[in-house]
């Protein structure tokens, strides 16, 4: 399992970073992301804290510890600038809270997103035709997501990439432990929303992708039947 959307008590979340990490491991996980919320009042706080101890986490428990930053509420004018400083801060892998259907997010932030420098648009709900063409253009990639009420859209967001070709990654969005999530649920829990095996092998494929270009150390392999089918990105 590699899920690249997870929060720590640098935010909402309920575990520090070592207790989610080695909680993961445990879980069976390869790779895992520490993205916790942020916006122009805490990115130089949450990303350079993070930042410093992922490494440390990945040589000690055999799991790739990825930092991160969500950008959540952000009013979209600012996704731009912000995904800009919190790149330059440290932060491997950018998510955008998308236009979930269960939030007031702002209308635009979707747009805003996917005209920026950003890794994944997290929950985007109902996104629209031109949003995903836009995506499959920056080759941002698209969360199938497992956390309650954000997924209520997972099959919108599935049909719609499968239709204009977007890249998809299916991610936790962890906030406790209950949250985290076997491999063979994430498979469930995809194909629920809609997906081929055949779709689901290869948006895992994109999540260790995703991992190997933002962070260029090898992902750590883990003991399942390994996938056939390859995604050409």
């Amino acid at each position: 399992m590699i899920d690249l959307h997870t929060h720590s008590i640098f935010s909402d979340g309920e575990l520090i970073p070592s207790e989610l990490v080695r909680r993961a491991g445990a879980a069976g996980y390869r790779a895992i992301a520490i993205t916790d919320h942020g916006d122009q009042s805490n990115l130089d706080f949450i990303i350079p804290r993070v930042a410093g101890v992922c490494k440390k986490l990945s040589e000690a428990c055999g799991i790739q510890v990825i930092p991160g930053i969500e950008l959540t509420h952000v009013p979209p004018v600012f996704i731009r600038e912000l995904a800009v400083e919190a790149r330059k801060l440290g932060a491997r892998l950018i998510v955008v809270h998308g236009e979930t259907i269960v939030e007031p997010v702002a209308p635009g932030t979707n747009a805003a997103a996917l005209e920026s420098p950003i890794d994944i648009l997290a929950h985007p709900g109902l996104i629209s035709e031109r949003e995903v063409r836009l995506a499959a253009e920056k080759g941002i990639y698209l969360e199938i997501t497992t956390r309650k009420g954000h997924s209520l859209t997972n099959g919108h967001v599935a049909v719609m990439a499968r239709q204009y070709g977007a890249f998809l990654v299916l991610n936790t969005d962890t906030h406790g432990p209950q949250d985290l999530t076997s491999l063979e649920m994430a498979r469930k829990i995809a194909i629920g929303a809609g997906l081929s095996p055949r779709e689901v092998d290869r948006m895992f494929k994109n999540s260790e992708n995703l991992v190997k270009k933002v962070w260029k150390d090898k992902v750590p392999q883990q003991r399942v039947k390994k996938n056939r089918f390859q995604n050409t990105k």
